[in-house]
């Protein structure tokens, strides 16, 4: 069981959380590069364009050596939330795959770790399964006294197989409908998403209620922002970016290479 401290009175996380809804209404898309350790909070929140700080589940995972999905201990992600909270001033959303079992507990704990909002996963899970699983967040959030902002997930396009793209427009609509009438501030529709598909999530779920992720492949954020999308995140793609620099100076210095001039001390704790 973790011993971390809680960083942050649930008094400082209901501020938080009323911070975080205030920038998914707004007309600018929230634009977040997930982060994965305190380090990477560190860097993501010293810079001038970041307004709130979002883990990638998958990220913590990967960096404590567990799959995707999960596998990583709930102590261990509540930990690891726990230590990012504490390196930044912002507010922080966390990644919590499915719930880890028991939505509402999960939520719980993570308001105590400091966190202020949360991506919950419908896998989809039948649709009256699902609503409970984001209404079961909501009300563990007003439990705590803390409007807990929830980018509820649904995996209309990564788990729809093959079915046409018409459907899972459509499933998408429907679970995000349901999902904010469960109290979710937002519905994150991730997969690489058209100008014609956001139109319709867009049209079909609400303006500034839509949440998407930047994939090779997709839009610009601003090209989002325009179309009416609350926010844009990133998912394991900026680990992904800094492991793929390490491996490339691994092999420069191993071909007798040096360390690059200009690299900055970013990880002085």
């Amino acid at each position: 069981m973790s011993t971390h401290t809680n960083p942050r009175s649930t008094t400082r996380v209901a501020v938080d959380a009323q911070r975080l809804a205030d920038l998914y209404a707004a007309p600018e898309a929230l634009r977040v590069v997930n982060v994965w350790d305190a380090a990477s909070a560190r860097v993501v929140s010293e810079l001038p364009g970041t307004r709130a700080i979002a883990t990638a589940g998958h990220g913590i995972a990967a960096s404590h050596g567990y799959a995707d999905g999960e596998q990583i201990p709930l102590d261990t992600m509540i930990a690891a939330i726990a230590r990012i909270v504490s390196a930044t001033d912002l507010p922080v959303t966390a990644d919590l795959d499915g719930g880890f079992g028991d939505a509402g507990e999960t939520v719980r704990r993570v308001i105590g770790a400091g966190a202020c909002g949360a991506n919950i996963e419908d896998r989809l899970r039948p649709l009256d399964e699902s609503v409970e699983i984001m209404r079961a967040a909501v009300t563990a959030g007003e439990r705590e006294g803390v409007s807990f902002v929830l980018n509820a997930r649904t995996d209309a396009f990564v788990r729809g197989g093959d079915r046409p793209r018409a459907e899972s427009i459509d499933d998408a609509i429907e679970r995000g409908r349901a999902y904010l009438d469960a109290g979710a501030t937002a519905v994150f529709v991730p997969g690489v998403l058209s100008a014609d598909d956001t139109r319709s999530l867009v049209a079909g779920i609400g303006e500034r209620k839509v949440s998407v992720i930047g994939l090779p492949g997709a839009l610009t954020a601003a090209e989002y922002e325009e179309l009416g999308v609350a926010r844009v995140s990133y998912g394991p793609m900026p680990q992904n970016v800094a492991l793929t620099a390490l491996k490339r100076l691994g092999e420069s210095l191993s071909d007798g290479g040096v360390i690059p001039e200009g690299t900055e001390v970013l990880n002085n704790f």
